[in-house]
C-alpha cells in the first residue's frame, strides 16, 4: 500500500508525493543543514544533530492517518488534513521510551510555530500533557490528542515499515534553550518547505551553493579600491589609511567596534575585514545589515562590483533583501527570501525580526546564521533604544555559542552596550567592545566632522504649506526627512504642483526597490551635474545611512538624536560648504500630514536638547539611548521583553520585538507580476518579488479591497507611478485626504 505526504496537483499534472520520499529527503536535507552549522556549535553539537535527525524522521508521523490519508491520496477533497498531524509526532518523542523534549517540539511547531512555554507548563499543572494538542475536531468527533494516543503505535509501525529513518533521543542543551530551539526549528522548516517547493516544481532539487571564497573576494576587494582610489587630497589618503587600518586589523574578540565618521570609505574598508576575519576564522557568510528600512540597493551594487569573480552571477553572489517574505503557504514558500548567498545585504527590520520570530517560514534562514560574519551599520540606530537590550543579548549569544563574528559600526561615537540597562539585561558586563581603528586614526578622520555643518532648529508646528514655503527660503539642493511615508508622500506632490515637478524629488518605501534605485540614481545624477541647486529631496528615513549623497542644507522632522546625526551625514558630505545647515523642525498634524506616534520618546528628549542649547554632537548619542530606555518608568518595555525571551513565551517575544510595529503585508504593484503569480508561472524567484512589491499596512489592504493573490501576497488595487509611489493612488482617496488615517 502506498502512503502520501502531499496531495496531488492535477491542475498542473503533478502526482502525490509518497510519504517515504518525502521524509526521507527532509531528513537528508535537515542533517545537510545542521552538519552545515555544527562546525561552528561551541556548545551543543551532537545534541543539535541528534535532535534534528530526529524530528525529520517523524516530522509528518500524523499524515499516515487514515483520514488524512484520504486527502493526501486525492481520494477525497479538503482545504486542511481532517487529523493534525504534527500531535503524532510529538507524542512519540514525549514518551518515556522515546525521550525528546527538544525534538517533540520542534515537529509541534513545524507548521504552527513554537507555543509560549509558560501556557504549556500551566496546562501540565492542570493534568494535561503540554506540547500536545488538546483541540476538539469535529471531523473526527474527538480531540487530536485522544485520536493519536490511539493510533500512535500503528502510525510508528507504518512509518518504520517504509522509511529508512530511526533515530533516538536528543539531549538537554547546555547553551542557551530558546536559541537552540530557534536553529533546530530553522533546519527543520528549511528542509520540510524546499523539498514541498521542489516536490511541486517550484524550486530545483539540487540548487548549487556559490562559496564565501574569502580571501579570493579579498584581492577582488583590494583591486577595486585601488582603481577607484586614485586622489591624492588629504581626505582620500585618510580613507586608503582607514582601508588598510580595517584590512590589516588583528583580534581575538568575536565582537568588535568600528567608529567611522561620514566620508571615511566604510562600505568597503569593513567588508576587507571581514573577508579577512572569515578566512581565518573560517567563516562561510558575510552579512550586512542596515537600518531600519534603509535603501540596500546602493550597498549590493558597490559590493557587486568590488567582489565578483570571473564567470558569477553578481545577483547571486550578493543578495539583497528588502522585505521580510515569509510564506507558510504550500504555493508561496518558493518566493521566501533566504540567506543562502554568501552575501547578504538586508535591514535591520528583516534581520533582527528573524532572530525574534516564533514561525517557520521566518525562521527558515536563521540557520544560516552560526559561523557568519555580521557587519551591523550604524549600531546604535539599527533598532529602537527599547530593543537594544535584547538584540544585544542575542549578539553575545551568537558570538560565544555559534561563532558569529560581529562589527559593530557607527559614525557617531555610541556605546550602546556600555548603557547599564542593556548590558544588565542581556547578562553581559560593560567592558569596553575592543575597535579595530586606532585612536589617532579615528581623531584624524573626526576632524572633518566637527565643524561640517552647523545644527539649527525651528520648532514651532508647522502645516503642509507653511512648511514648504519655510524650506524654500533656504539654499539648496535641500534635503527633506519626514517620519512617516504619509507626510513625505504628502509634502513631495505639494511641491510637485506648487513648484514643479522638476523642483522636487522623492523616495520612500511607498516606491518599489526597482523605483527606488531609478530615483536615487536621478538624485545623484542632478547632485553630480550641479546645473541647477533650487530643487528639494523629500525622503523618509530610508536614506539617512548607506547613501552617498550630498545636500547643502538639511531638514529633518523631529525625532532621536542618533536620526539627526544620520541626517545630517548626507550634508556637506565632503565638508566643502562653509556654512551647510541641518535643521530640526515639527510638523502640525491635521490634514495630509502624520505625526508618528512612536517616537515620541525619542523626539521629546530631542526637543530638550534643543531648547536647553546643548550641542548636537556625535558623543551625545549614547546619553540620548540611554534616556529613551529609562523613560518607560517602572513597566519598561525592553524588561518585558528581556522577560518574555527568559521564559521561551516565543509568540509574546515575537510579537514584541517589532522593528517597525505595523502589521504590513508584501503587496505586487505590477500588474503583469501580479498576473504571473497567480497563474503560478515558473518565471519568477523571492528577487523578482523582493524588488517589484512594497510593504503596506493589512487594513488599508482590505480597505482598499486588495486582492490576496497567493496566501500572504496581495495586489496592489490602486494607482502607482514612479514618483510617489502606491500613494499616488491613497492620496485621491477621500477618506485618507481627511487625515483620519496614515500611512508610516
Amino acid at each position: 500500500m502506498n502512503y502520501y505526504a502531499h496531495s496531488p496537483k492535477p491542475e498542473r499534472d503533478i502526482p502525490a508525493q509518497l510519504y517515504a520520499a518525502h521524509v526521507n529527503e527532509v531528513v537528508l536535507r535537515a542533517v545537510a543543514f545542521a552538519e552545515e552549522l555544527a562546525p561552528y556549535a561551541e556548545l551543543d553539537r551532537e545534541i543539535f544533530l541528534a535532535s534534528i535527525k530526529s524530528a525529520a524522521a517523524f516530522h509528518d508521523l500524523g499524515k499516515l492517518d487514515p483520514e488524512n490519508q484520504k486527502v493526501l491520496s486525492g481520494q477525497k477533497k479538503a482545504k486542511s488534513l481532517p487529523v493534525q498531524h504534527t500531535d503524532a509526532g510529538a507524542a512519540y518523542f514525549l514518551a518515556d521510551e522515546h525521550q525528546s523534549l527538544f525534538s517533540a517540539v520542534a515537529i509541534q511547531a513545524h507548521h504552527i510555530g513554537y507555543p509560549d512555554f509558560i501556557e504549556e507548563e500551566k496546562k501540565a499543572k492542570n493534568g494535561i500533557t503540554p506540547f500536545r494538542d488538546i483541540e476538539f475536531r469535529d471531523d473526527i468527533n474527538e480531540t487530536t490528542k485522544d485520536r493519536t494516543d490511539r493510533t500512535l503505535a500503528e502510525l510508528t509501525r507504518i512509518h518504520l515499515s517504509i522509511t529508512s529513518e530511526k533515530f533516538g533521543a536528543g539531549g538537554n542543551p547546555k547553551g542557551n534553550k530558546q536559541v537552540f530551539l530557534r536553529l533546530l526549528l530553522s533546519c527543520l522548516a528549511d528542509a520540510d518547505h524546499t523539498d514541498t517547493a521542489v516536490n511541486y516544481g517550484d524550486y530545483p532539487k539540487n540548487a548549487s551553493r556559490i562559496e564565501l571564497r574569502s580571501a579570493e573576494r579579498l584581492k577582488k576587494l583590494d583591486e577595486y579600491v585601488v582603481a577607484f582610489g586614485k586622489d591624492n587630497d588629504a581626505r582620500s589618503q585618510l580613507r586608503r589609511e582607514m582601508y588598510q587600518a580595517c584590512r590589516e586589523a588583528q583580534t581575538v574578540s568575536r565582537i568588535n567596534s568600528c567608529d567611522s565618521p561620514v566620508g571615511s570609505g566604510k562600505t568597503t574598508a569593513i567588508m576587507a575585514h571581514l573577508l579577512r576575519q572569515a578566512e581565518s576564522r573560517k567563516l562561510r557568510r558575510i552579512i550586512v545589515v542596515l537600518p531600519f528600512t534603509n535603501i540596500i540597493t546602493q550597498s549590493a551594487a558597490t559590493y557587486r562590483k568590488a567582489l565578483c569573480l570571473p564567470g558569477e552571477n553578481p545577483n547571486e553572489v550578493v543578495a539583497e533583501l528588502h522585505h521580510r517574505a515569509d510564506f507558510e503557504s504550500e504555493d508561496a514558500r518558493y518566493l521566501t527570501a533566504l540567506w543562502r548567498a554568501p552575501i547578504i545585504v538586508t535591514t535591520a527590520v528583516a534581520f533582527f525580526e528573524t532572530l525574534a520570530s516564533n514561525h517557520p517560514a521566518t525562521l527558515r534562514r536563521l540557520h544560516e546564521l552560526p559561523g557568519s560574519a555580521i557587519f551591523v551599520d550604524e549600531s546604535h540606530a539599527a533598532l529602537p533604544a527599547k530593543l537594544l537590550p535584547l538584540a544585544w543579548k542575542w549578539i553575545n549569544l551568537y558570538a560565544d555559542e555559534w561563532n558569529c563574528y560581529w562589527i559593530l559600526a557607527s559614525g557617531s561615537l555610541t556605546r550602546f552596550w556600555q548603557i547599564e540597562e542593556i548590558a544588565e539585561n542581556a547578562g553581559t558586563n560593560k567592558e569596553p567592545i575592543p575597535e579595530i581603528v586606532a585612536d589617532e586614526l579615528r581623531r584624524r578622520l573626526a576632524k572633518y566632522e566637527n565643524s561640517r555643518i552647523s545644527y539649527e532648529s525651528d520648532l514651532t508646528p508647522k502645516k503642509l504649506e507653511e512648511l514648504a514655503r519655510w524650506i524654500v527660503e533656504k539654499p539648496g539642493p535641500r534635503l527633506v526627512i519626514m517620519n512617516t511615508v504619509q507626510s513625505a508622500a504628502a509634502l513631495a506632490d505639494y511641491f510637485a504642483k506648487e513648484y514643479g515637478r522638476d523642483k522636487v524629488e522623492h523616495l520612500s518605501t511607498a516606491l518599489t526597490p526597482t523605483d527606488r534605485e531609478k530615483t536615487l540614481t536621478q538624485v545623484k545624477k542632478r547632485l553630480k551635474q550641479n546645473l541647477e541647486i533650487d530643487w528639494t529631496f523629500i525622503a523618509t528615513s530610508c536614506v539617512e545611512a548607506g547613501v552617498d549623497l550630498s545636500f547643502k542644507t538639511g531638514f529633518r522632522e523631529i525625532g532621536s538624536l542618533v536620526s539627526l546625526l544620520q541626517a545630517a551625514g548626507r550634508v556637506n558630505r565632503e565638508g566643502a560648504d562653509a556654512d551647510a545647515e541641518m535643521w530640526s523642525f515639527k510638523i502640525a498634524e491635521g490634514g495630509l500630514l502624520k505625526i508618528h506616534p512612536g517616537i515620541k520618546d525619542a523626539a521629546e528628549i530631542l526637543q530638550k536638547y534643543l531648547a536647553n542649547k546643548i550641542a548636537v554632537t556625535p558623543d551625545l548619542s549614547t546619553r540620548s539611548i540611554a534616556e529613551e530606555i529609562r523613560l518607560g518608568g517602572t513597566d519598561k518595555p525592553f524588561k518585558k521583553i528581556i522577560t518574555e525571551e527568559n521564559l521561551s513565551q516565543f509568540p509574546s517575544v515575537e510579537k514584541d520585538f517589532k522593528v517597525i510595529n505595523t502589521d504590513t503585508r508584501i503587496t505586487v504593484v505590477d500588474n503583469d507580476l501580479a498576473d504571473t503569480i497567480k497563474r503560478h508561472q515558473n518565471k519568477i524567484d523571492w528577487r523578482d518579488l523582493q524588488k517589484n512589491s512594497v510593504q503596506i499596512w493589512k487594513y488599508k489592504l482590505d480597505e482598499y479591497r486588495c486582492a490576496e493573490i497567493l496566501p500572504g501576497i496581495y495586489q496592489w488595487s490602486l494607482a502607482y507611478n514612479d514618483f510617489l509611489g502606491y500613494m499616488a493612488g491613497v492620496l485621491t482617496v477621500d477618506k485618507f485626504i481627511s487625515g483620519e488615517d496614515g500611512f508610516i
